[in-house]
């Protein structure tokens, strides 16, 4: 299926879509104050070594220290110099405190979590991903499925001798000429030398290599894909673009277009709209059943209704077609919403084995166009679907909302019946120790509606029973959970 590629360009902000079909599949979005950080290079010093954990906090001149676990450690380790240190086992005989080491950011720095790096540094280009100091190493992308183009691309490598790492050829690279494969393969390796002499000259801990821009990052990433147009609303960033895939990605130079118009690019595609849609908790399905999407810290879970939908032939029949529809759908929600992590997919409960069996590969098959590596399993028992999707970055909610200043994020506000009674035990704990002469209760327009109408006779018992006069009074400013009982 052919993609578009759209991006809107402000100051502050890039906004980034995958269009296929005439729907948003993916949005990406780079904030000018809090660009990510994955694909990063830099020279950073171990400041703590944590032995029952296995890993390694690692200051890289970020707000929190990043995470470097004993696994992400390459043997035989290099320092700061590129130089080799022996074979060890243990988060305590690979590295200590105050070593300088060359580390790579894998993953953004999520919630309260520093940025989690490793030591198996990679540097991308157009066609190809230099591994340095994997010397010897050849691989080419299992998504290019000619074998004799495959078998082409590993040749053409393989007789470049390259003593300073090993080489992943790309999806992008299938069909490309040799010249143009080594000219790549040369810049990898003038790339990686300039890092390590700056490594070397460097004191301290120093951002070595930084990824390019989102823009860029588009087209050398998702140029292997069927992309038949790349919109851009920005004429500075257009020509940048045009120079970037005159050098690197050719066959990309007649598709880059630049949106003029009065109607703003992501208005004009209705990505505006699809944007507050993926924020919803709920999803129609076009069928008359919908999704219901819920993330916490630990995992996401998709719940699948019914809802409208009663089907044609019988219940089975029913549900089957109903979750086969959610199974399309909850690949693209997963995507576009940048679920990662644990997420629980219940399903309505089906019987038959074929139903289910079916259902799962389309939701794989659904999930294979995701470049975001991901596993699904099989049905339980209980009829969940468990599946895992790497997270490098936040999700959509996360990125664009914090949590509500008057829920605190549970989603739910106490009514103006429960704040009324928590009232009335407030003014008799407080009439036990004190003597006020009355009480004047301070709250929201709806708790003090619920207090002089349907509460109104428990307060007047009370009022008797403290042997005080309450008083009411609004304040506009307190949320429906807010409240002061005041001595007068």
């Amino acid at each position: 299926m052919t993609e578009e590629i759209l991006i809107n360009i402000t100051p502050q902000e890039t906004r980034v879509g995958i269009v296929e079909g005439g729907l948003l599949q993916e949005l990406v979005i780079e904030r000018t104050s809090k660009r990510g950080l994955v694909g990063n290079l830099y020279k950073g010093r171990i400041v703590r070594v944590l032995p029952g954990m296995q890993a390694a906090f690692v200051d890289i001149g970020l707000e929190r220290a990043a995470f470097l676990h004993a696994s992400d450690i390459q043997q035989p380790l290099c320092n700061a110099l590129g130089e080799p240190q022996k074979i060890k086992e243990g988060i305590s005989a690979l590295c200590c405190e105050g070593q300088d080491i060359l580390v790579q950011v894998i993953k953004d720095p999520l919630g309260s979590k520093g940025a989690r790096l490793t030591t198996y540094l990679s540097l991308p280009s157009r066609h190809l991903v230099f591994l340095p100091r994997q010397s010897g190493y050849v691989g080419v992308s299992t998504r290019i499925e000619s074998d004799a183009e495959r078998l082409r691309l590993r040749e053409i490598i393989q007789a470049v001798p390259c003593e300073e790492g090993g080489i992943i050829v790309r999806t992008a690279a299938e069909n490309t000429q040799e010249e143009d494969l080594c000219a790549d393969l040369d810049f990898l390796r003038w790339q990686w030398r300039s890092i390590l002499e700056q490594a070397k000259s460097s004191p301290g801990k120093q951002l070595l290599h930084e990824d390019l821009a989102l823009p860029m990052r588009c087209l050398r990433d998702f140029g292997g894909r069927e992309i038949g147009r790349v919109r851009v609303d920005s004429g500075e960033t257009y020509q940048k673009m045009l120079a970037f895939a005159e050098q690197w990605a050719p066959s990309l130079l007649r598709r880059i277009e630049r949106h003029v118009g009065d109607s703003p690019l992501f208005e004009q595609y209705g990505i505006e709209a699809e944007i507050q849609k993926a924020l919803e908790r709920k999803v129609p399905l076009k069928s008359g059943g919908h999704l219901i999407i819920d993330q916490t810290e630990a995992m996401t879970t998709i719940d699948v209704n019914t809802g409208a939908f009663v089907g044609h032939r019988d219940l089975e029949e029913t549900i089957f077609r109903t979750n086969l529809e959610a199974a399309s759908t909850i690949a693209r929600q997963i995507r576009l919403r940048n679920l990662g992590g644990i997420l629980i997919i219940d399903f309505i409960d089906m019987f038959e084995e074929e139903h289910k069996r079916q259902v799962l590969r389309t939701l794989e098959k659904a999930l294979d166009r995701d470049h975001t590596k991901s596993q699904v399993s099989q049905v339980s028992s209980l009829g969940l679907v468990e599946m895992t999707r790497k997270r490098t970055r936040e999700s959509l909610a996360r990125v664009l909302c914090e949590p509500c200043s008057i829920c605190q994020g549970r989603g739910l506000l106490k009514t103006p019946e429960t704040v009324a009674y928590e009232i009335f035990r407030e003014i008799i704990r407080e009439a036990r120790r004190f003597s006020p002469t009355q009480f004047l209760v301070l709250a929201s327009q709806e708790v003090i509606d619920r207090l002089e109408t349907c509460e109104v006779g428990g307060l007047r018992d009370l009022s008797t029973f403290v042997g005080k006069h309450i008083q009411l009074q609004v304040e506009a400013s307190y949320t429906q959970e807010q409240f002061d009982v005041v001595l007068v």
